[in-house]
């Protein structure tokens, strides 16, 4: 379904992942993050040159399960469980639906990712997860991540990202909104949807993303993915 939620001018309430926006999620997101269907193929080869026999595959914040599904179609390895995991009812319904009859060994679990215990870990995946989690709780959820992972395992991180140098974020920030307009969108929608998300999403610099990611004992981390503001990190046990 095509998404058109923002193109009125009704009082704009803080994004959420609703009934509404799981409609929608799929052709929003395409349009919205430069990349977007790239940034998942990574994310299956990645899983494919890392994943371990006998692990757990975790999806936090699995949203209607492109994600898992990439692991599932990119898994070369035996006796793997898929652990898909978000906290809107709604998009863990839509997950469900589109993955239950695509994937063997798959639970779809509705929780908050930060009281979820990861166990027996080879690949864990935040896939535009992370810059809805409190700034104060990402340090805590990436360190349980960390004790989580076998050794050798994985994190996979995309996030969109603000640059340190003003003028190359307002380079980027133009760019991006171009994006946007090539994709349909209208000023009214975009001036909108930045409205609902602004105080949601919060965004940090790559060097934030990096720095934290060695503090909780990642000593490998590179960024493998980048389109305008949209980057994926590869963290290594």
């Amino acid at each position: 379904m095509r998404d058109n939620l923002f193109n009125n001018n009704a009082d704009i309430a803080d994004f959420r992942f609703d009934a509404d926006v799981v409609k929608v999620f799929d052709d929003m997101v395409r349009r919205s993050v430069p990349g977007y269907d790239s940034m998942i193929q990574m994310v299956g080869l990645v899983a494919r040159m890392y994943g371990q026999d006998n692990t757990n595959y975790y999806d936090l914040g699995s949203s209607t399960g492109a994600i898992s599904l990439a692991l599932a179609l990119n898994n070369k390895n035996k006796n793997n469980t898929f652990i898909a995991i978000d906290n809107s009812a709604e998009m863990v319904k839509k997950c469900q639906a589109n993955l239950s009859n695509k994937i063997d060994n798959l639970q779809v679990l509705c929780s908050d990712i930060t009281d979820t215990k990861i166990n027996d870990a080879s690949i864990v995946v935040l896939n535009l997860t992370l810059q809805f989690i409190d700034v104060g709780a990402r340090a805590a959820l990436l360190k349980k991540i960390y004790d989580g992972l076998n050794p050798g395992g994985v994190l996979i991180i995309s996030e969109k990202i603000h640059f340190e140098d003003p003028e190359t974020q307002d380079h980027i920030t133009k760019l991006h909104l171009d994006f946007k307009r090539e994709n349909g969108y209208s000023e009214l929608e975009i001036a909108n949807k930045r409205q609902a998300i602004e105080n949601v999403m919060i965004t940090e610099t790559k060097k934030n993303h990096i720095d934290r990611l060695r503090d909780c004992g990642f000593m490998e981390t590179s960024c493998y993915f980048q389109c305008l503001n949209f980057v994926s990190f590869l963290s290594v046990k």
